[in-house]
């Protein structure tokens, strides 16, 4: 994989960072590096994009049973987007404010300062909506 960009947000530490990007409203920008800038033509008549990247500050710890943050009891990390995984991969969906060349600025940040850019794509309702019928532990959590 080829890292394409660094996300910039106001986050350095994990303290205080929020647990899913529907749940920010904080600020983060997107710096695509030049030789991908004609990637990003169309991409401001989307409102919402996901962005995927590596979790750059994990220790390369794996653990094949977590406990998510919003629950209490242990789960397997598959059933969770907790990011001590085997490969440290993650996104986000972000709502775009604003575009100035090869910068994209969104709301929606969840991830630290300076991780490592992979991929861009567009969040489209008629693609990425689903009626689900079960929500795993999530329906039962204990902290609503």
């Amino acid at each position: 994989m080829k890292q394409i960009g660094v996300l910039h947000t106001p986050f350095n530490g994990l303290n205080g960072i929020p647990i899913q990007s529907i749940r920010s409203d904080s600020p983060g920008t997107v710096e695509l590096y030049p030789e991908y800038l004609d990637g990003l033509e169309g991409i401001e008549e989307f409102s919402h994009i996901y962005l995927l990247y590596v979790f750059h500050q994990s220790r390369n710890e794996v653990k094949l049973k977590v406990q998510p943050f919003l629950d209490d009891r242990m789960h397997g990390v598959f059933a969770t987007r907790y990011p001590v995984r085997p490969n440290p991969l993650g996104f986000s969906v972000v709502r775009v404010t604003g575009r100035q060349g090869s910068i994209l600025e969104f709301i929606g940040a969840d991830m630290l300062d300076a991780t490592p850019l992979l991929d861009i794509k567009p969040y489209i309702p008629a693609f990425d909506v689903f009626n689900t019928e079960k929500e795993g532990w999530y329906q039962n959590r204990k902290h609503q």
